[in-house]
């Protein structure tokens, strides 16, 4: 069974997961600002809170948000898992790279995270905000070279954020920032089931009773 679920940012929001009834051999996917890797280097709450998930039946699979520290992810080895490169944190918690394709329990999961802070102006880079949360060139390139493999075709869309056009239903008169933008990309190749997104702290389900898309924050959906 595979579960689908908004942002944790570290200890924050991490108690959402205990409704979840998941069991072993299970995956729960979180959609960024994940935060269990946050600070210089791992101290007495990251190591608490990474032993929690470790306890936790199932496996925690996520993709990075803005608020992630971006260098010590991107520090660690790359794996190949399920056709797809990962961050292998713990035995039990995957970080999934963008631009990738994934196929897990017999779905083609398509991951892309990152975002941009909004608040950025009131962190210190390289301590609470860090500039990878914009995808890079070589990021976007990757993804699309991976859809090739699968012709754009998908069963579920992950990312943090989402493609401009939805913008203006979250937050009415919010802008379209870079990461949008490449996802409207992305959006005008692929073919799809559904795509789930974090990101806005609310759980939203769009007006359209046709959108495949699905805003989560506390919300959990089962995939299978």
């Amino acid at each position: 069974m595979i579960f689908v679920t908004g942002d944790t940012h570290g200890h924050l929001d991490v108690g959402k997961l205990g409704l979840i009834n998941a069991k072993k051999g299970d995956y729960v996917i979180i959609l960024g600002d994940f935060g269990a890797i946050w600070n210089y280097e791992p101290n007495f709450q990251e190591k608490n809170l990474l032993s929690m998930y470790n306890k936790l039946p199932y496996t925690t699979l996520f993709i990075d948000g803005n608020h992630e520290n971006f260098d010590r992810l991107n520090a660690m080895p790359v794996e190949e898992w399920n056709g797809g490169k990962i961050h292998r944190i713990t035995n039990k918690v995957f970080h999934l790279m963008r631009g990738q394709v994934f196929n897990i329990e017999g779905l083609k999961f398509f991951t892309f995270g990152g975002a941009y802070s909004i608040d950025k102006h009131l962190r210190v880079e390289g301590m609470s905000w860090w500039s990878q949360e914009i995808p890079s060139h070589a990021e976007v390139e990757e993804g699309l070279t991976n859809l090739e493999k699968v012709e754009y075709n998908v069963d579920y869309v992950l990312t943090h954020t989402c493609p401009s056009h939805l913008i203006n239903e979250l937050v009415e008169g919010a802008e379209p920032e870079p990461t949008n933008k490449i996802l409207d990309g992305f959006n005008d190749l692929m073919q799809y089931q559904n795509w789930f997104f974090g990101h806005w702290h609310f759980d939203h389900y769009f007006k359209n009773p046709n959108s495949k898309f699905k805003c989560l924050y506390n919300d959990v959906i089962a995939l299978n």
